[in-house]
């Protein structure tokens, strides 16, 4: 199993845009082939002082049964319909593929 972690920086005030576009793919993602999870997510405050809030990026949590099953998942039609409609909404994406140290 993989785990993986995207960060997406939305510009300005299209957050709510890019969730809702997000969200109506989500169901299809976990519909594939070797998905185990996959949701979005936003800062929340909490206080610590390590946090570093940022109200512009969405965290994407995910995981895979395998680097495969991950690179499936990039090629399918829904993901590029997807990237097509978010592709002016989002101004940074980083991403980490990681496994259990």
């Amino acid at each position: 199993m993989i785990n993986v972690i995207a960060s997406v920086r939305v510009k300005g005030d299209r957050l709510s845009q890019f969730i809702e576009i997000f969200k109506a793919n989500v169901s299809k993602v976990r519909e594939e082939s070797g998905c185990i999870e996959y949701f979005p997510a936003i800062d929340i405050d909490s206080g610590l002082p390590v946090q570093k809030l940022d109200k512009n990026v969405v965290t994407i949590i995910e995981k895979w049964e395998s680097v495969e099953a991950l690179r499936a998942h990039l090629k399918t039609p829904h993901m590029l319909a997807y990237r097509e409609m978010v592709k002016d909404i989002v101004e940074e994406l980083s991403i980490k593929v990681l496994k259990g140290a």
